[in-house]
């Protein structure tokens, strides 16, 4: 079975894709010279994913399921995927996000038998009571180790006060209380739903054969019918559920996250959004911004400010944070920065830079085999073409990101999320 030949046509870099016989779709792209591979395979199943209709039938699974799964499908009857990969000398991982799950490997030498053992984890799901009940001990002091880190709290805090229904607000591991309830039954009811190759993508990036890759997938997957499953979302308001919410934790120095709600619907965005929200963020948040150097020159913020993009089906926002010794001031002087800007527009000259700087990103990136395959899995999962942003960016004009800026920062409609430190805990 041939691989079709694409191009990645701002870099003028071939790459390649088969929608294998058995449902998987396979992306391959080759890096030159390069002595090591990465390989990634994901179905559109995360922590959000808790309700959905396969084949006609409603079903809602205990929190944190998505997560569960993903521990588990590392145990077959036949032994423990890491140890088959220790064998091979691959490194390998897995993580499950809000709407993904991931498994993956790098490696040097024997690819071809490393991706024969990931093609066996994610087709051999073995799952009994004994090793579910295992494993909720593991689980659960995880789920407590995050309970305690002022990051994850930060964030994680922040979204429980931004959104009234969208699942984002529930932990992605769950629960100590919910895992509980996670049976054999509902593990198999998941895999069926999502892990039908008709649903999963896999990428391979670095030293890479198509026609090997494409050889093993013939050799090892097994034909799938392919079977419909429907997330279910709830609506999700546009205003924010709560302005502010604080935490103490033991920090040397406060942190804040400053959350602006999108009104997103429904839909993913498409290329042309994504490219203006990149460039406003940097416009307005970036180390040449007028806001950073504000912040600097009051001494509200240090090296860890930054700002991101977060976006799921029915969910986005752009989040802005950092450590500060005074939150809410900080807060307060990015939310009159957005007043201003909305007044007066990304400058003509802010935004040539910003889109350099963008460009610089992108193509820092395409020597990055984990960054290329990342990219390519989210394209595919997001219903975008790989690779257009590249060729979008070139069109995307100034009136077309200072259009996005009011659909996406509006400063009566966010949330300031704060972790105060304990007495007792200073500075170092």
């Amino acid at each position: 079975m041939r691989m079709t030949e694409l191009k990645d046509e701002a870099f003028d870099t071939p790459y390649y894709f088969l929608q294998h016989s058995s449902g998987l779709k396979i992306y391959v792209y080759p890096f030159k010279g390069f002595r090591s591979t990465y390989a990634v395979i994901g179905t559109k199943f995360g922590s959000v994913n808790s309700s959905f209709i396969h084949n006609g039938r409603t079903v809602t699974v205990p929190d944190g399921t998505a997560h569960y799964l993903e521990h588990k499908l590392f145990e077959s009857e036949e032994g423990d995927a890491f140890t088959q990969y220790a064998k091979t000398g691959a490194f390998a991982n897995a993580y499950t996000s809000f709407d993904t799950t991931c498994y993956l490997f790098s490696c040097t030498e024997r690819f071809d038998e490393s991706l024969k053992i990931l093609f066996d984890l994610i087709q051999s799901p073995y799952f009994t009571p004994e090793t579910v009940a295992k494993e909720q001990g593991i689980i659960g002091q995880e789920i407590k180790m995050y309970d305690d880190d002022p990051e994850w709290r930060l964030d994680k805090n922040l979204l429980e006060a931004m959104y009234h229904n969208h699942p984002i607000q529930k932990d992605i591991a769950g629960t100590v209380e919910t895992i509980a309830d996670i049976t054999p039954e509902i593990l198999y009811e998941c895999y069926n739903s999502y892990y039908n190759l008709h649903n999963m993508v896999l990428c391979v990036a670095g030293k890479a054969d198509p026609e090997e890759i494409a050889a093993i997938a013939d050799e090892k997957l097994k034909p799938n019918e392919k079977v419909s499953t429907e997330s279910i979302l709830p609506d999700e308001p546009y205003p924010v559920k709560k302005t502010y919410v604080e935490q103490s934790l033991p920090v040397a120095i406060p942190m804040f996250a400053l959350g602006f709600k999108e009104n997103a619907g429904k839909r993913y965005a498409d290329d042309k959004e994504l490219l203006c929200t990149s460039i406003l963020i940097e416009a307005f948040t970036g180390s040449a911004s007028p806001l950073y150097r504000d912040l600097l020159d009051r001494k509200l913020i240090n090296s860890t400010f930054g700002a991101q993009y977060m976006e799921l089906l029915g969910c986005r926002l752009v989040l802005i944070e950092g450590e500060t010794n005074a939150p809410e001031e900080t807060a307060a002087v990015i939310k009159e920065a957005v007043r201003e800007l909305h007044k007066t527009g990304i400058s003509a000259e802010a935004f040539e830079n910003a889109r350099r700087a963008v460009y610089g990103r992108m193509a820092r990136a395409r020597d990055i085999p984990s960054a290329v395959a990342s990219s390519i899995l989210n394209s595919v999962f997001t219903n975008r073409q790989p690779f257009l942003s590249s060729t979008v960016l070139n069109e995307i004009t100034l009136k077309d990101v200072n259009a996005r800026l009011t659909e996406q920062l509006d400063p009566e409609n966010c949330t300031l999320s704060v972790i105060k430190g304990i007495e007792g805990i200073t500075e170092s």
